[in-house]
């Protein structure tokens, strides 16, 4: 009997992506209510975990998730939860980068708007009794100019409705390329020159160790003035403390803020006195429909990973989606059989690792973790996958190249493993038309082995009768033989011989081909097919 699938469940989620669990026999574990530390009780027997910005997910917590295989974070931002923790554990993170799209870029213009006219101190002025229509004169957005910082899914459909109230745009974003771009829709400006051009400055891009503090007082006085500036994306980009400061000297006119460093926003925050702001409470993707949205999106893409191992949307994943891993999966099969044999074949501590990919295998990437996850997984007592295999060969102080190469060879794809330990063995394979798997070298040695059952390798003089020898000693033990390939003339002057079997060998049996006086080595190999 199989254990029931388990989820925690720490932020609000809509009942529509509650119920995809349900649907599926998956058991919930309502945390939404309960504050979370690593002596949560349900910790250690979750696989799942789907959490929004309310949860953080620090190593302390993922150290004790030994059954979790998947962490939902419902929204963009994932600076909530600890990603190289995550990775060193094995554990999958996924996002939903683009249920809140809309919602969000729909909340920077109503803040915009907000700010342009004054509504934010409008409203509390008439609450408070007044009619002070003079004080709050506002200012068209047409024809002012948005600097737009960030420009992903979010900060481009900013620039489409920003360009719907006749602003002139620029941009700010080193990842992306002006000619991606109508010339009229944007120019893009180094962020100096786009802070000191821009009436409006809007924030879009995560937070990094780069992209902390950017908007600094430093950076908040080279603003216009009459600038306001807006962030919709992250707490901890703009310095709260700085951006209070500017407020209070006008340094600049205005901004609006709807994320936090500290959420919910500390009482002492400096922000809460500081003149001409408006904050709202992270209500970025705060819409019906993007609260469905995410929900459900979410769910699914937990669900289908617990259910089907299926990969949609994976921020430490080197492969996004179940259609790209179905592509490369016969070439991730042969290099995870490449690690599996290497790992049998290999003595004593693994010092470097080099992968080599040749003709049409240029996603280097996911076949090396391939490799790596099947070389590793008999050696740690860790669970080893796609996710966490690189980290803990770093941890073993295994050196790791990758390497993609456009030379010929006399294959269309190949990929050649060099692992040095005791010794420096190489093996390379290729995958044929029938989209099996076969090794085209092994240690030196050309041969064409198809990669099933039982491999059975012996290097032995280069004599004639070896074969004869082996083959009586094996049908007097009832072994079948499925093929027997050999290969010669290597400068050794030993011919290897690779010997398929329909079932493993006994200790004893492989110690009687030891015995055979011509033969040098031997050794069994086990393939998952």
């Amino acid at each position: 009997m199989s254990l029931k699938i388990k989820v925690i469940v720490s932020d609000p989620i809509s009942d529509e992506g509650l119920d995809i669990f349900k649907q599926n026999d998956i058991e919930i574990i309502d945390a939404t209510n309960i504050e979370i530390d690593e002596n949560y009780e349900h910790i250690a027997s979750a696989n799942g975990w789907v959490i929004r910005s309310g949860t953080t997910l620090d190593a302390s917590i993922i150290k004790k998730a030994d059954s979790l295989s998947v962490i939902g974070r419902a929204g963009v931002g994932i600076d909530n939860i600890d990603i190289s923790a995550a990775t060193r554990k094995g554990v999958v993170v996924m996002n939903t980068p683009d249920a809140n799209t809309i919602s969000a870029a729909e909340h920077t213009l109503a803040l915009l708007l907000s700010l342009s006219r004054n509504v934010s101190i409008g409203h509390q002025s008439l609450l408070a009794g007044h009619w002070d229509r003079h004080k709050f004169v506002g200012s068209e957005i047409r024809n002012k100019t948005l600097g737009i910082v960030g420009l992903g899914k979010i900060g481009r459909e900013v620039m489409q409705r920003a360009q719907g109230f006749g602003m002139e745009i620029i941009g700010f974003d080193p990842f992306i390329r002006e000619d991606l771009f109508q010339s009229d829709e944007i120019k893009l400006l180094e962020l100096d020159e786009l802070v000191e051009k821009s009436d409006f400055i809007t924030v879009h891009i995560p937070l990094t160790a780069n992209t902390e503090n950017l908007f600094d007082y430093e950076m908040l006085s080279k603003m216009k003035k009459e600038a306001r500036i807006i962030n919709v994306a992250r707490g901890g980009i703009i310095n709260e403390e700085d951006l209070a400061k500017a407020l209070n000297e006008e340094i600049i006119a205005g901004a609006a803020i709807d994320v936090f460093r500290q959420e919910p926003i500390s009482k002492n925050n400096p922000l809460l006195k500081s003149p001409n702001l408006i904050l709202t409470p992270h209500l970025g993707g705060s819409t019906i429909e993007a609260k469905a949205g995410v929900s459900t999106t979410i769910c699914r893409q937990v669900k289908n990973y617990l259910v089907d191992q299926s990969l949609e949307n994976a921020v430490n994943f080197p492969i996004q989606n179940s259609s790209d891993f179905k592509a490369l999966s016969p070439f991730l099969d042969l290099a995870g059989n490449l690690g599996s044999i290497h790992s049998q074949i290999s003595d004593g501590p693994i010092k470097k690792v080099s992968i080599n990919c040749f003709g049409e295998l240029n996603q280097i990437k996911p076949i090396a973790l391939s490799f790596l996850k099947n070389l590793l997984t008999e050696r740690v007592p860790d669970r080893v996958n796609f996710i966490n295999a690189e980290a803990i060969a770093k941890e073993l102080g295994i050196e790791v190249s990758m390497n993609y190469t456009t030379l010929d060879s006399n294959y269309a794809n190949l990929i050649s493993a060099e692992v040095i330990s005791a010794e420096n063995i190489t093996l390379d394979g290729s995958v044929f038309d029938d989209n099996f798997p076969r090794l085209v070298n092994l240690m030196g040695y050309k041969m064409e082995v198809n990669l099933s059952d039982t491999l059975l390798l012996i290097k032995n003089d280069d004599v004639p009768g070896v074969i004869g020898k082996v083959g009586t000693l094996l049908g007097q033990n009832s072994i079948n033989i499925g093929a027997y390939l050999l290969s010669q003339g290597n400068n050794d002057k030993l011919a290897l011989g690779v010997i398929r079997l329909d079932s493993p060998l006994k200790k004893t049996i492989i110690d009687l081909l030891k015995d055979i006086e011509e033969i040098k080595y031997v050794k069994q190999i086990g393939i998952n097919n």
